[in-house]
C-alpha cells in the first residue's frame, strides 16, 4: 500500500482516528470535516431534544389551562341562568313585604311566597349558591355595595346597617354584590 492509499480508508474498512483522510461513497473526507459534522450533529440532536422538552412542556401547560377551564365550566356554568333568577327572587321578597292586612287572601299570598322563595334557597343551596346578607358586618368591597352612608348613634363606622338588596354567591364566586347602607363616622 502507498502513503496515499494508507490514508484513504473505504466505507468497509475501520476508521483509525489517527488517519488524516477518510473516503466514504464517493467523497473523501478530513478527519476535521469528519469532527465538525459530529459537532453539527451534535447540535442539531440538542436543538431537536430542546425542542421536543418545550412541546412537551407546552403541551402538559395545554393539558392544565384545559382541565381548569373544564372544572370551571362545571363549576360556573351556571351564572347566566342563576343571574336571571335572581330578580325573580327579589320580586317575591318584595311581594312579601308588600302584603300586609289580615285577609285570608293576603295570608294565603304571603305564604306561597315564603313557600316558593325557600324552595328558591333549597335549589341555590344545591348549587352553591350562597346569600350575602350582611347586617351588623364590617364592610366588604369585594361583596358589597355601597349605596349611600348614615349615621348611626352607637354603631361602628364601615358596618352594614340595612341591606337594600341580598347579594349571591356561586362557588366563591362574586354573582350579584350586596347592595347596603354603610356606618359612617360622627362628623
Amino acid at each position: 500500500m502507498s502513503t496515499t492509499e494508507e490514508n484513504l480508508v473505504t466505507p468497509e474498512a475501520e476508521i483509525d482516528l489517527h488517519e488524516s483522510h477518510t473516503e466514504v461513497g464517493e467523497h473523501e473526507y478530513t478527519i476535521d470535516e469528519l469532527k465538525a459534522e459530529l459537532v453539527g450533529a451534535k447540535q442539531a440532536a440538542l436543538d431537536a431534544n430542546d425542542k421536543m422538552l418545550r412541546t412537551l412542556a407546552e403541551m402538559e401547560n395545554l393539558k392544565r389551562r384545559t382541565q381548569k377551564d373544564l372544572e370551571d365550566a362545571h363549576k360556573f356554568g351556571l351564572t347566566k341562568f342563576a343571574s336571571e333568577m335572581l330578580p325573580v327572587l327579589d320580586s317575591l321578597f318584595m311581594g312579601l313585604q308588600l302584603a300586609t292586612g289580615d285577609s285570608d287572601e293576603v295570608k294565603r299570598f304571603r305564604e306561597g311566597c315564603e313557600l316558593t322563595i325557600k324552595q328558591f334557597e333549597s335549589a341555590f343551596e344545591k348549587f352553591n349558591i350562597v346569600t350575602l346578607n350582611p347586617t351588623g358586618m364590617p364592610f366588604n368591597a369585594d361583596h358589597h355595595q355601597a349605596m349611600m352612608m348614615q349615621f348611626v348613634e352607637g354603631t361602628e363606622p364601615n358596618t352594614v346597617i340595612s341591606v337594600l338588596q341580598k347579594g349571591y354567591l356561586l362557588n366563591g364566586r362574586l354573582l350579584r354584590p350586596a347592595m347596603v347602607i354603610v356606618a359612617k363616622a360622627a362628623e
